[in-house]
């Protein structure tokens, strides 16, 4: 196995610790394990044990100093859930720990073609006894519920009985850091314990939510490849299985089993985790690492993207694109958070992160994922619904800035509710999954609805003045800049979301016109509405800065004081947590790409010569203090010919977490930059764009490569991209006709197809 498909990393110092507990978490879009030691750190090391549920939540009350009418009452956290990591292992009568005694040796790693992590140890204690410990464990892809573990003990020089002690913790908490508004800064004790029990030696503990009153079941069962003592302790929050292996045994073998149910999908998370227990518990673990091998086989038979020339760099975007696939939700009620299932991060909240940043690689990767995250949208839009009445609006869905469940959870409304474009993001993304597909099913199904609701909401908060259609009091993807009127970005989404819906009439009105007649009446939409969406999106005003030749960001942006970077210290960044928001927002700073961010998503309603006199402007004054922002400005400098920063600022995307240059990986990996690091390849050095009627790519191969391939799949066709230093190659296998542009020269493909250009 080469290094670019391993990821190392031995330190034990204070920092290590905490950033590769983000870094070896094992999930599977279901369950969510942190990388720490089963038999944890001494007091003096400080650990965020976590183990968590994608959207199992709790509700807990927002306070407010100040409120004001519509502000949200509640937020929900994703809750730190019983602990089945835990495992203790002695030798004769010393306890294995790695900050005692004489660590000989030291490795932990993840395999990222196969689907697990090893800590591999070995140790002499005190008192001169040599083990070596291999410890494996894996989230699985094929059974959602279960986390597994695998011991393999190896006697050196000694003969005594060894004892390996399981639990199940039910006294945890959540992380908190009341001075990192990107944490949660309260409501650590979120669980009661209300069950812990034994049968037949398998163990089960479950909890209950406080306030939303939800149930998690963790079961466990263990097997082990010799005969032992086993002695099963209940207490209050917890339960231990202890098994004692005399002497004679030179090796075992130990795996714990541990399956995690809730009542967000199961009727009877006891009686279902039992079940499922008896059924996984059955199978070697080595068969249980098979089936996860086969499963990433075939995601990565698509998914990866291969470098030449750089094998850090080609380790880099593999551990992002497995970090995406750990992180996913692949059921209607989950999505992907902004920490994935790492770490607790944002809380475990959803943002618009997951439309632009990451559902790019899914659709045109894995487009079933890419459907149930579609379907989440659908899933939760009664609840964007109410909230737009919560905010005064008659028709139409506003979706939350931060959510789990579809409430808004963001307590701070000028740069959470404000963000209004969230409803543009979701449309676009629905819009762009629909040229990937071609899938009419979906539009059918539930896709019209959803940007038709959206598409409401900007005749809400938009009104004409002197022809033109304005929205105003609106706060883009630049939350240094808040409440404005005009933001391009909002504007420019808007104008595409409230376009489509006409377009998609009339394409059922030919295909399926008794489809169209369902949704019409589902939904009360009329001729007169729809004249309405296209009034609106004919005359959207989107500033433009004439002096400059650039669009404007707002329209007051351009009035204000550019922001005193030079005399800014580095160590006040990012600004957010040394200035008080009015002072940031009274300066031309951005803390991410917005204006350019529109020039990427929606670069043919602009001129080339506009779109890089903005990038020229803007790129001055941004920070980049978020890390969604290095990924746009790489695709957008690639295409307007910048290859330096183009490469430049795609580097500072590649490894963010793995060299923790944020210094807060600690708190979970960055999700959205992880996939900004794949566009920034696919969408940039590639070109690859999915227009209405045709694919379109400009490779541009980075001077330090020797070569960069891909592949992608396109309304059922497999494209396969290599791009070289003299050419690009393009085998393409389909069974229909599809149309490729390569560097403006239109190729037709009607079946399986080699393409050298």
């Amino acid at each position: 196995m080469t290094k670019a498909w391993i990821v190392e990393e031995n330190q034990i110092d204070q920092v290590s610790l905490l950033k590769n507990e983000s870094l070896f978490n094992v999930a599977n879009g279901y369950i969510g394990i942190r990388g720490n030691f089963e038999e944890g750190y001494p007091a003096d090391k400080v650990s965020i044990r976590g183990n968590y549920i994608n959207a199992f939540y709790e509700e807990a009350t927002i306070t407010y100093g100040e409120k004001a009418f519509g502000f949200p009452e509640t937020l929900q956290k994703i809750v730190n859930v019983m602990d089945g990591q835990t495992v203790f292992v002695t030798v004769g009568e010393e306890r294995v720990n790695l900050f005692e005694g004489e660590l000989k040796d030291l490795k932990r790693f993840v395999n990222l073609k196969e689907g697990y992590y090893t800590r591999q140890i070995h140790w002499v204690s005190p008192k001169g006894k040599e083990v070596k410990i291999d410890i494996t464990r894996l989230a699985s892809f094929t059974t959602l519920e279960l986390f597994a573990i695998h011991y393999h003990i190896e006697k050196i020089n000694f003969d005594e009985e060894v004892i390996i002690e399981s639990v199940i913790d039910g006294n945890v908490e959540n992380y908190t850091n009341p001075n990192d508004p990107r944490v949660g800064a309260s409501h650590a004790q979120l669980l009661n314990i209300v069950k812990v029990a034994e049968e037949n030696q398998v163990l089960q503990v479950v909890g209950e939510t406080k306030v939303s009153k939800l149930q998690v079941a963790l079961t466990t069962a263990h097997r082990t490849n010799c005969e032992a003592g086993i002695e099963v302790n209940v207490a209050e929050k917890s339960i231990a299985a202890r098994y004692t292996f005399d002497k004679g045994n030179a090796v075992i073998e130990f795996t714990k089993y541990n399956v995690y149910t809730d009542t967000r999908r199961h009727t009877d998370p006891v009686a279902e985790g039992i079940c499922l227990i008896k059924q996984v518990s059955e199978q070697g673990f080595e068969t249980i690492k098979e089936a996860q091998k086969a499963y990433l086989e075939t995601f990565w038979e698509v998914a990866d993207i291969e470098i030449l020339g750089d094998e850090a760099l080609q380790q880099g975007l593999r551990f992002n694109i497995y970090q995406l696939l750990q992180g996913v939700g692949k059921d209607q009620v989950s999505n992907i958070g902004a920490k994935g299932l790492s770490g607790e991060g944002y809380e475990g909240h959803y943002f618009w992160d997951t439309e632009i940043y990451v559902m790019p690689f899914f659709t045109l990767c894995n487009p079933e994922i890419a459907k149930q995250l579609l379907r989440y949208r659908y899933h939760i839009l009664d609840e964007a619904r109410a909230r737009a009445k919560e905010l005064g609006h008659r028709k139409g869905a506003a979706y939350a800035w931060r959510t789990i469940t579809g409430k808004e959870c963001s307590a701070y409304f000028p740069a959470g509710t404000a963000q209004y474009h969230i409803n543009g993001d979701i449309a676009y993304t629905y819009i762009q999954y629909y040229l990937a597909t071609g899938d009419q099913a979906f539009i059918k199904d539930f896709g019209l609805e959803v940007i038709c609701e959206t598409a409401r909401i900007w005749l809400e908060i938009g009104h004409f003045q002197n022809g033109l259609f304005r929205i105003d009091a609106v706060t883009g993807p630049d939350e240094y800049t808040a409440i404005v009127n005009n933001n391009y970005y909002t504007n420019q989404l808007a104008k595409y979301n409230l376009s489509t819906v006409g377009k998609w009439v009339k394409e059922l009105e030919e295909t399926d016109p008794e489809a169209l007649k369902a949704i019409c009446e589902k939904i009360s939409l009329t001729q007169e509405e729809l004249d309405g969406f296209e009034r609106a999106s004919e005359n959207m005003y989107l500033p433009y800065d004439e002096e400059r030749g650039i669009c404007a960001q707002d329209d007051s942006f351009l009035s204000k004081a550019v922001w005193d970077f030079e005399n800014t210290p580095k160590e006040n960044y990012p600004l957010l947590l040394h200035y008080h928001p009015l002072t940031i927002y009274r300066y031309q700073v951005l803390k991410q790409a917005d204006v350019v961010l529109s020039h990427f998503l929606l670069e043919d309603d602009v001129d080339l010569e506009a779109i890089k006199k903005s990038y020229d402007y803007y790129e001055k004054i941004t920070t980049h203090d978020s890390s969604l922002s290095c990924a746009i400005y790489s695709i957008v400098a690639s295409k307007i010919g910048y290859e330096d920063k183009a490469y430049k600022y795609f580097i500072e995307t590649a490894r963010l977490d793995l060299d923790n240059t944020h210094n807060n990986t600690k708190d979970g990996v960055h999700i959205a930059n992880m996939g900004g690091t794949w566009m920034a390849i696919v969408y940039g050095f590639a070109g690859l764009r999915i227009k209405k009627d045709h694919i379109s790519l400009e490779p541009k191969l980075p001077a330090k490569w020797d070569g960069l391939s891909f592949t992608f799949l396109h309304k059922g066709a497999k494209i396969k991209v290599k791009v070289q230093k003299d050419k690009t190659i393009l085998e393409v296998f389909t069974t229909q006709s599809i149309q490729i542009k390569v560097k403006d020269v239109m190729y037709l493909v009607e079946e399986d197809t080699v393409l050298e250009i």
